[in-house]
C-alpha cells in the first residue's frame, strides 16, 4: 500500500486515483482538470448543461452557455480525457430559478450561486462521482482546503479578491471530505499561466460576471418571464409609516438600495425594509441602515458547536468584508448574530458565513441564511 499522501490528501498514487473535475468551459476549472491530467490522476471531466440560453444570454459575460459547453469538450480533447455533458435544466428550474424569483417576491436578496452549488453541483454532481466510483469530485472555487486522511476543512483563498468560501458556506460535511480545490493557493494570473503552459484554449477567456441565466445582470426581465403578474405598484412610505410616493414593484428594489426610488428629499433616501405581504418598501437616511443583531436560519456548521463559543468574524454579503461577531446559536437550527459594530444593507436572504482564524488562514466555520 502506498503510504504517502498524494497531491490531493490520498493515500493512493495518483495513477490509482480516479477523479471527477467539473468543467464549466472557464480557464479555473478548466486548468484544475489539465493539473489533474499532468499530475497522472485518471480525470473524467463532466460540465452541466444548466439552462436553454438565448442569443441574448449567450452574448453576455455568463457560465455554462452552449458556447462554455463547447470550449469545456475542446478541453477535455486536448489534454485527453473523458467528458461527459448532464442534462440538468429542470433540476436547475426547479431548485435554483424557482428560488431566485420566490425569494425577490417574498422581498429578499437571493444568492442563486450558493443554491447551485448546494443543490446541482454538490448533489447531484456529487452523487454521479460516487457511481463513476471516483475518489474525489474536483472543482475550480477559489477556496483553500486542507485535508488529512480523515477530514478536510475549508479556507479562504489564498487570492482573497477571489476568494469563493462566502459561495460555499453550505457545503456538507461529507461532501467537503469528497471535494478538493486545487486553485485555494494560487492567484488568478498564476492560473491563467499554468493555462497557457498546458496550452489550453481559454488560457485568456474572460470571466464569467453575470448571473448564468440573468442576461446583462437585468434580473427584473427573468422575473418577467417567469412570473409577469408580480409588477404590483404599491406604497413607498417614510419610518412615520407616511405614504411618499409609489413604486412599480418590490422586485425592483433591495436593502441600502439608493438609485430608482425617485423621490426627493431634504437628504438622499434608501431602501430600509421591504414588506412583501403589504407590497410596500420603508425609506429613510443612510444613518437608519446600520444593523448590529441579525437572525440567521438554517444552519449549516462545518465545526462542532463549542468553535462557536467565542469571538468569530462573520461576512453578510459576497462583497463584504471580515467583521468581529458573536454567535448565540437558538433552537430549531438558528442562531442571532452579534455585530461589534454597525454595518449597512443587511438583507434577508443573503448568507451570514461564519470564520475563524488559525495557523493555516481563514477556516470556514459555517453559516445561514439571514431573515432579519
Amino acid at each position: 500500500m502506498n503510504k504517502s499522501l498524494n497531491s490531493i490528501g490520498l493515500f493512493k498514487k495518483p495513477s490509482d486515483t480516479t477523479v471527477v473535475v467539473a468543467m464549466s468551459g472557464g480557464v479555473d476549472s478548466s486548468t484544475v482538470a489539465g493539473m489533474m491530467k499532468k499530475d497522472g490522476y485518471n480525470v473524467i471531466g463532466i460540465t452541466l448543461k444548466l439552462y436553454d440560453d438565448n442569443k441574448e444570454v449567450a452574448a453576455s459575460k455568463q457560465c455554462c452557455s452552449g458556447q462554455d459547453i463547447m470550449d469545456a469538450k475542446r478541453v477535455a480533447h486536448k489534454i485527453g480525457i473523458d467528458h461527459k455533458i448532464l442534462y440538468y435544466q429542470d433540476k436547475f428550474k426547479q431548485g435554483v430559478i424557482d428560488n431566485f424569483v420566490d425569494s425577490y417576491l417574498n422581498g429578499e436578496t437571493p444568492i442563486p450561486c450558493v443554491q447551485c452549488n448546494q443543490t446541482v453541483k454538490f448533489k447531484d454532481l456529487f452523487e454521479v462521482s460516487k457511481e463513476l466510483k471516483a475518489d474525489a469530485l474536483v472543482t475550480g472555487h477559489y477556496v483553500k482546503s486542507i485535508t488529512t486522511a480523515t477530514q478536510t476543512n475549508m479556507y479562504r483563498a489564498i487570492d482573497e479578491n477571489r476568494d469563493q468560501s462566502y459561495f460555499l458556506f453550505n457545503t456538507t460535511r461529507q461532501q467537503l471530505d469528497y471535494l478538493r480545490f486545487p486553485l485555494g493557493s494560487l492567484l488568478k494570473n498564476e492560473t491563467r499561466s499554468i493555462a497557457k503552459k498546458l496550452d489550453l484554449n481559454v488560457a485568456d477567456k474572460p470571466d464569467s460576471q453575470d448571473i448564468c441565466f440573468v442576461p446583462n445582470g437585468d434580473y427584473s426581465s427573468v422575473i418577467r418571464k417567469f412570473r409577469p403578474d408580480s409588477f404590483k405598484k404599491g406604497n413607498i412610505k417614510n419610518l412615520d409609516g407616511k405614504v411618499i410616493g409609489v413604486h412599480d414593484g418590490i422586485i425592483n428594489f433591495t436593502i441600502g438600495q439608493r438609485k430608482g426610488i425617485k423621490i426627493s428629499d431634504v437628504e438622499p433616501l434608501y431602501v430600509i425594509k421591504i414588506i412583501s405581504d403589504k407590497n410596500e418598501i420603508i425609506v429613510g437616511p443612510k444613518e437608519k441602515l446600520g444593523k448590529k443583531d441579525i437572525n440567521v436560519q438554517k444552519l449549516n456548521l462545518l465545526v462542532d458547536n463549542r468553535y462557536l463559543n467565542k469571538d468569530v468574524l462573520v461576512k453578510v454579503r459576497s462583497t463584504g468584508k471580515l467583521l468581529q461577531a458573536k454567535i448565540n446559536l437558538k433552537e430549531n437550527n438558528s442562531a442571532e448574530v452579534i455585530l461589534k459594530e454597525y454595518e449597512d444593507g443587511i438583507s434577508p436572504g443573503q448568507a451570514c458565513v461564519f470564520y475563524d482564524k488559525d495557523i493555516h488562514g481563514t477556516k470556514v466555520l459555517g453559516g445561514g441564511w439571514i431573515t432579519s
